[in-house]
């Protein structure tokens, strides 16, 4: 399992992305569907078409990482609708994407609320 700190930032992209494309064309989609910059240290989570695979890109300062995970069996039920986040992306808490990563629902998850803000 990742390890996600609370303060992280966390953007999903809410359309499926073509998984043929590797950390360059992940970076684009950053820019240009997300309108956010891939080198800002935020993690992005991406769902192919079929929904049975998820990769994150995160950069790390040095270099990009770009992690993913493919279900054997099944499909990611619960992605993440639009929000109000911005074009085409929401935003999730760690928690909510350590549920997402395992099959679960984050819309439905009943967590303690943060009980101060973290400034990014």
């Amino acid at each position: 399992m990742i390890q996600l700190p609370p303060q992280l930032r966390i953007l999903v992209a809410i359309e499926a992305a073509d998984f043929r494309r590797g950390i360059d064309g992940l970076c684009r989609l950053c820019r240009d569907r997300l309108s956010s910059d891939p080198f800002s240290g935020a993690v992005f989570a991406f769902r192919n078409r079929s929904g049975t695979a998820i990769k994150l890109l995160v950069y790390d300062g040095q270099g990009f990482w770009l992690c993913q995970k493919r279900l054997s069996r099944g499909k990611f039920q619960h992605w993440p609708s639009a929000g109000q986040d911005g074009p085409g992306q929401r935003r999730l808490l760690a928690h909510e994407l350590q549920l997402l990563l395992v099959g679960g629902d984050p819309g439905a998850t009943h967590a303690a609320p943060q009980w101060r803000p973290i400034a990014p």
